[in-house]
């Protein structure tokens, strides 16, 4: 089956709308699962039920493998394992690749973005002194490559929520496209649009604050869009769930980035959050593409 522009597919971890106009009275297939932890939907408009059920295996197949990498809550994973021993022989190629931007953008951020706050992010979670978990705390303690990656101090421990959910955004795109979906807008937390609307127009992507207020809406095709919300998530200590390395206040309390893949303004959003404006931009520069679409 050749699929048509008028195919498309949207995932969130919210209700969808249906879309307008032709598509909205083709058929459709509705999906219902869970991406990242979080409950996500999926509809694919001009599509069957039947035909889209080998669309939702592979969708659910792709998903899966990925928790598998990056979970923080599966026990199983490469990283809960990698956090729980101290080292990881033959690592994903997936976490390579993230862990590979992540250390660009360590050294473009001076320091500021820093996977190795898991220790201290946890502290503070849990209310306790974190004099302990700063000692844990530091990105030139990871050593990584193809053969194993390993920490160099004890007790240190990655968190990639800061940039995996963008690419597992990038990984589904990719996934629908190479079953023929040219126009697709992926939401995962981190939106990631190939192609067009069925309309012919770019798609349209909100920024919204953390009571879901609509602060700025944004056109995209073959573009991501990240947000990162500092206090989206609220410690018991009353600060927000991003940390900087040093244990210092964020910068901003809202950041959306968007850039040429999901994983680069997903990571870049986070980042900009520990940053002044005049930082932030000399990151983003380092980056052909990317664009700070607002700060607060």
């Amino acid at each position: 089956m050749r699929l048509t522009r008028r195919r498309f597919l949207a995932i969130s971890a919210g209700a969808l709308a249906v879309p307008s106009g032709a598509a909205a009275r083709a058929a459709e297939a509705r999906w219902r699962g869970v991406a990242l932890g979080a409950p996500a939907s999926m509809v694919l408009a001009g599509v069957s039920r039947e035909e889209a059920q080998p669309v939702f295996a592979a969708l659910e197949a792709e998903l899966d493998r990925l928790e598998n990498v990056f979970s923080l809550y599966r026990t199983t994973s490469a990283l809960s394992r990698l956090n729980r021993d101290g080292h990881l022989p033959a690592p994903p190629p997936e976490m390579l690749e993230v862990l590979s931007l992540a250390d660009t953008l360590h050294g473009g951020s001076g320091g500021a973005f820093d996977p190795t706050v898991q220790p201290l992010w946890k502290a503070l979670a849990a209310g306790n002194d974190t004099a302990r978990a700063r000692k844990a705390v530091g990105w030139s303690g990871v050593r990584f490559g193809t053969d194993e990656i390993r920490f160099a101090r004890e007790g240190m421990a990655l968190t990639l929520n800061g940039i995996a959910q963008g690419y597992v955004t990038d990984c589904v795109a990719a996934l629908l496209r190479a079953r023929g979906f040219g126009d697709v807008l992926v939401d995962i937390g981190e939106i990631a649009a190939s192609g067009w609307k069925p309309d012919g127009t770019p798609w349209q992507a909100g920024i919204s604050d953390v009571d879901a207020r609509i602060l700025r809406r944004v056109s995209l095709s073959d573009r991501a869009l990240a947000t990162s919300a500092v206090n989206g998530t609220v410690l018991p200590n009353g600060r927000g769930h991003i940390v900087r390395p040093d244990g210092g206040v964020p910068k901003h309390r809202l950041v959306s980035v968007s850039a040429p893949k999901a994983v680069l303004a997903d990571g870049l959003s986070t980042a900009i959050c520990l940053l002044d404006r005049n930082s932030s931009q000399r990151l983003v520069d380092r980056f052909p593409g990317a664009l700070i679409e607002l700060t607060t």
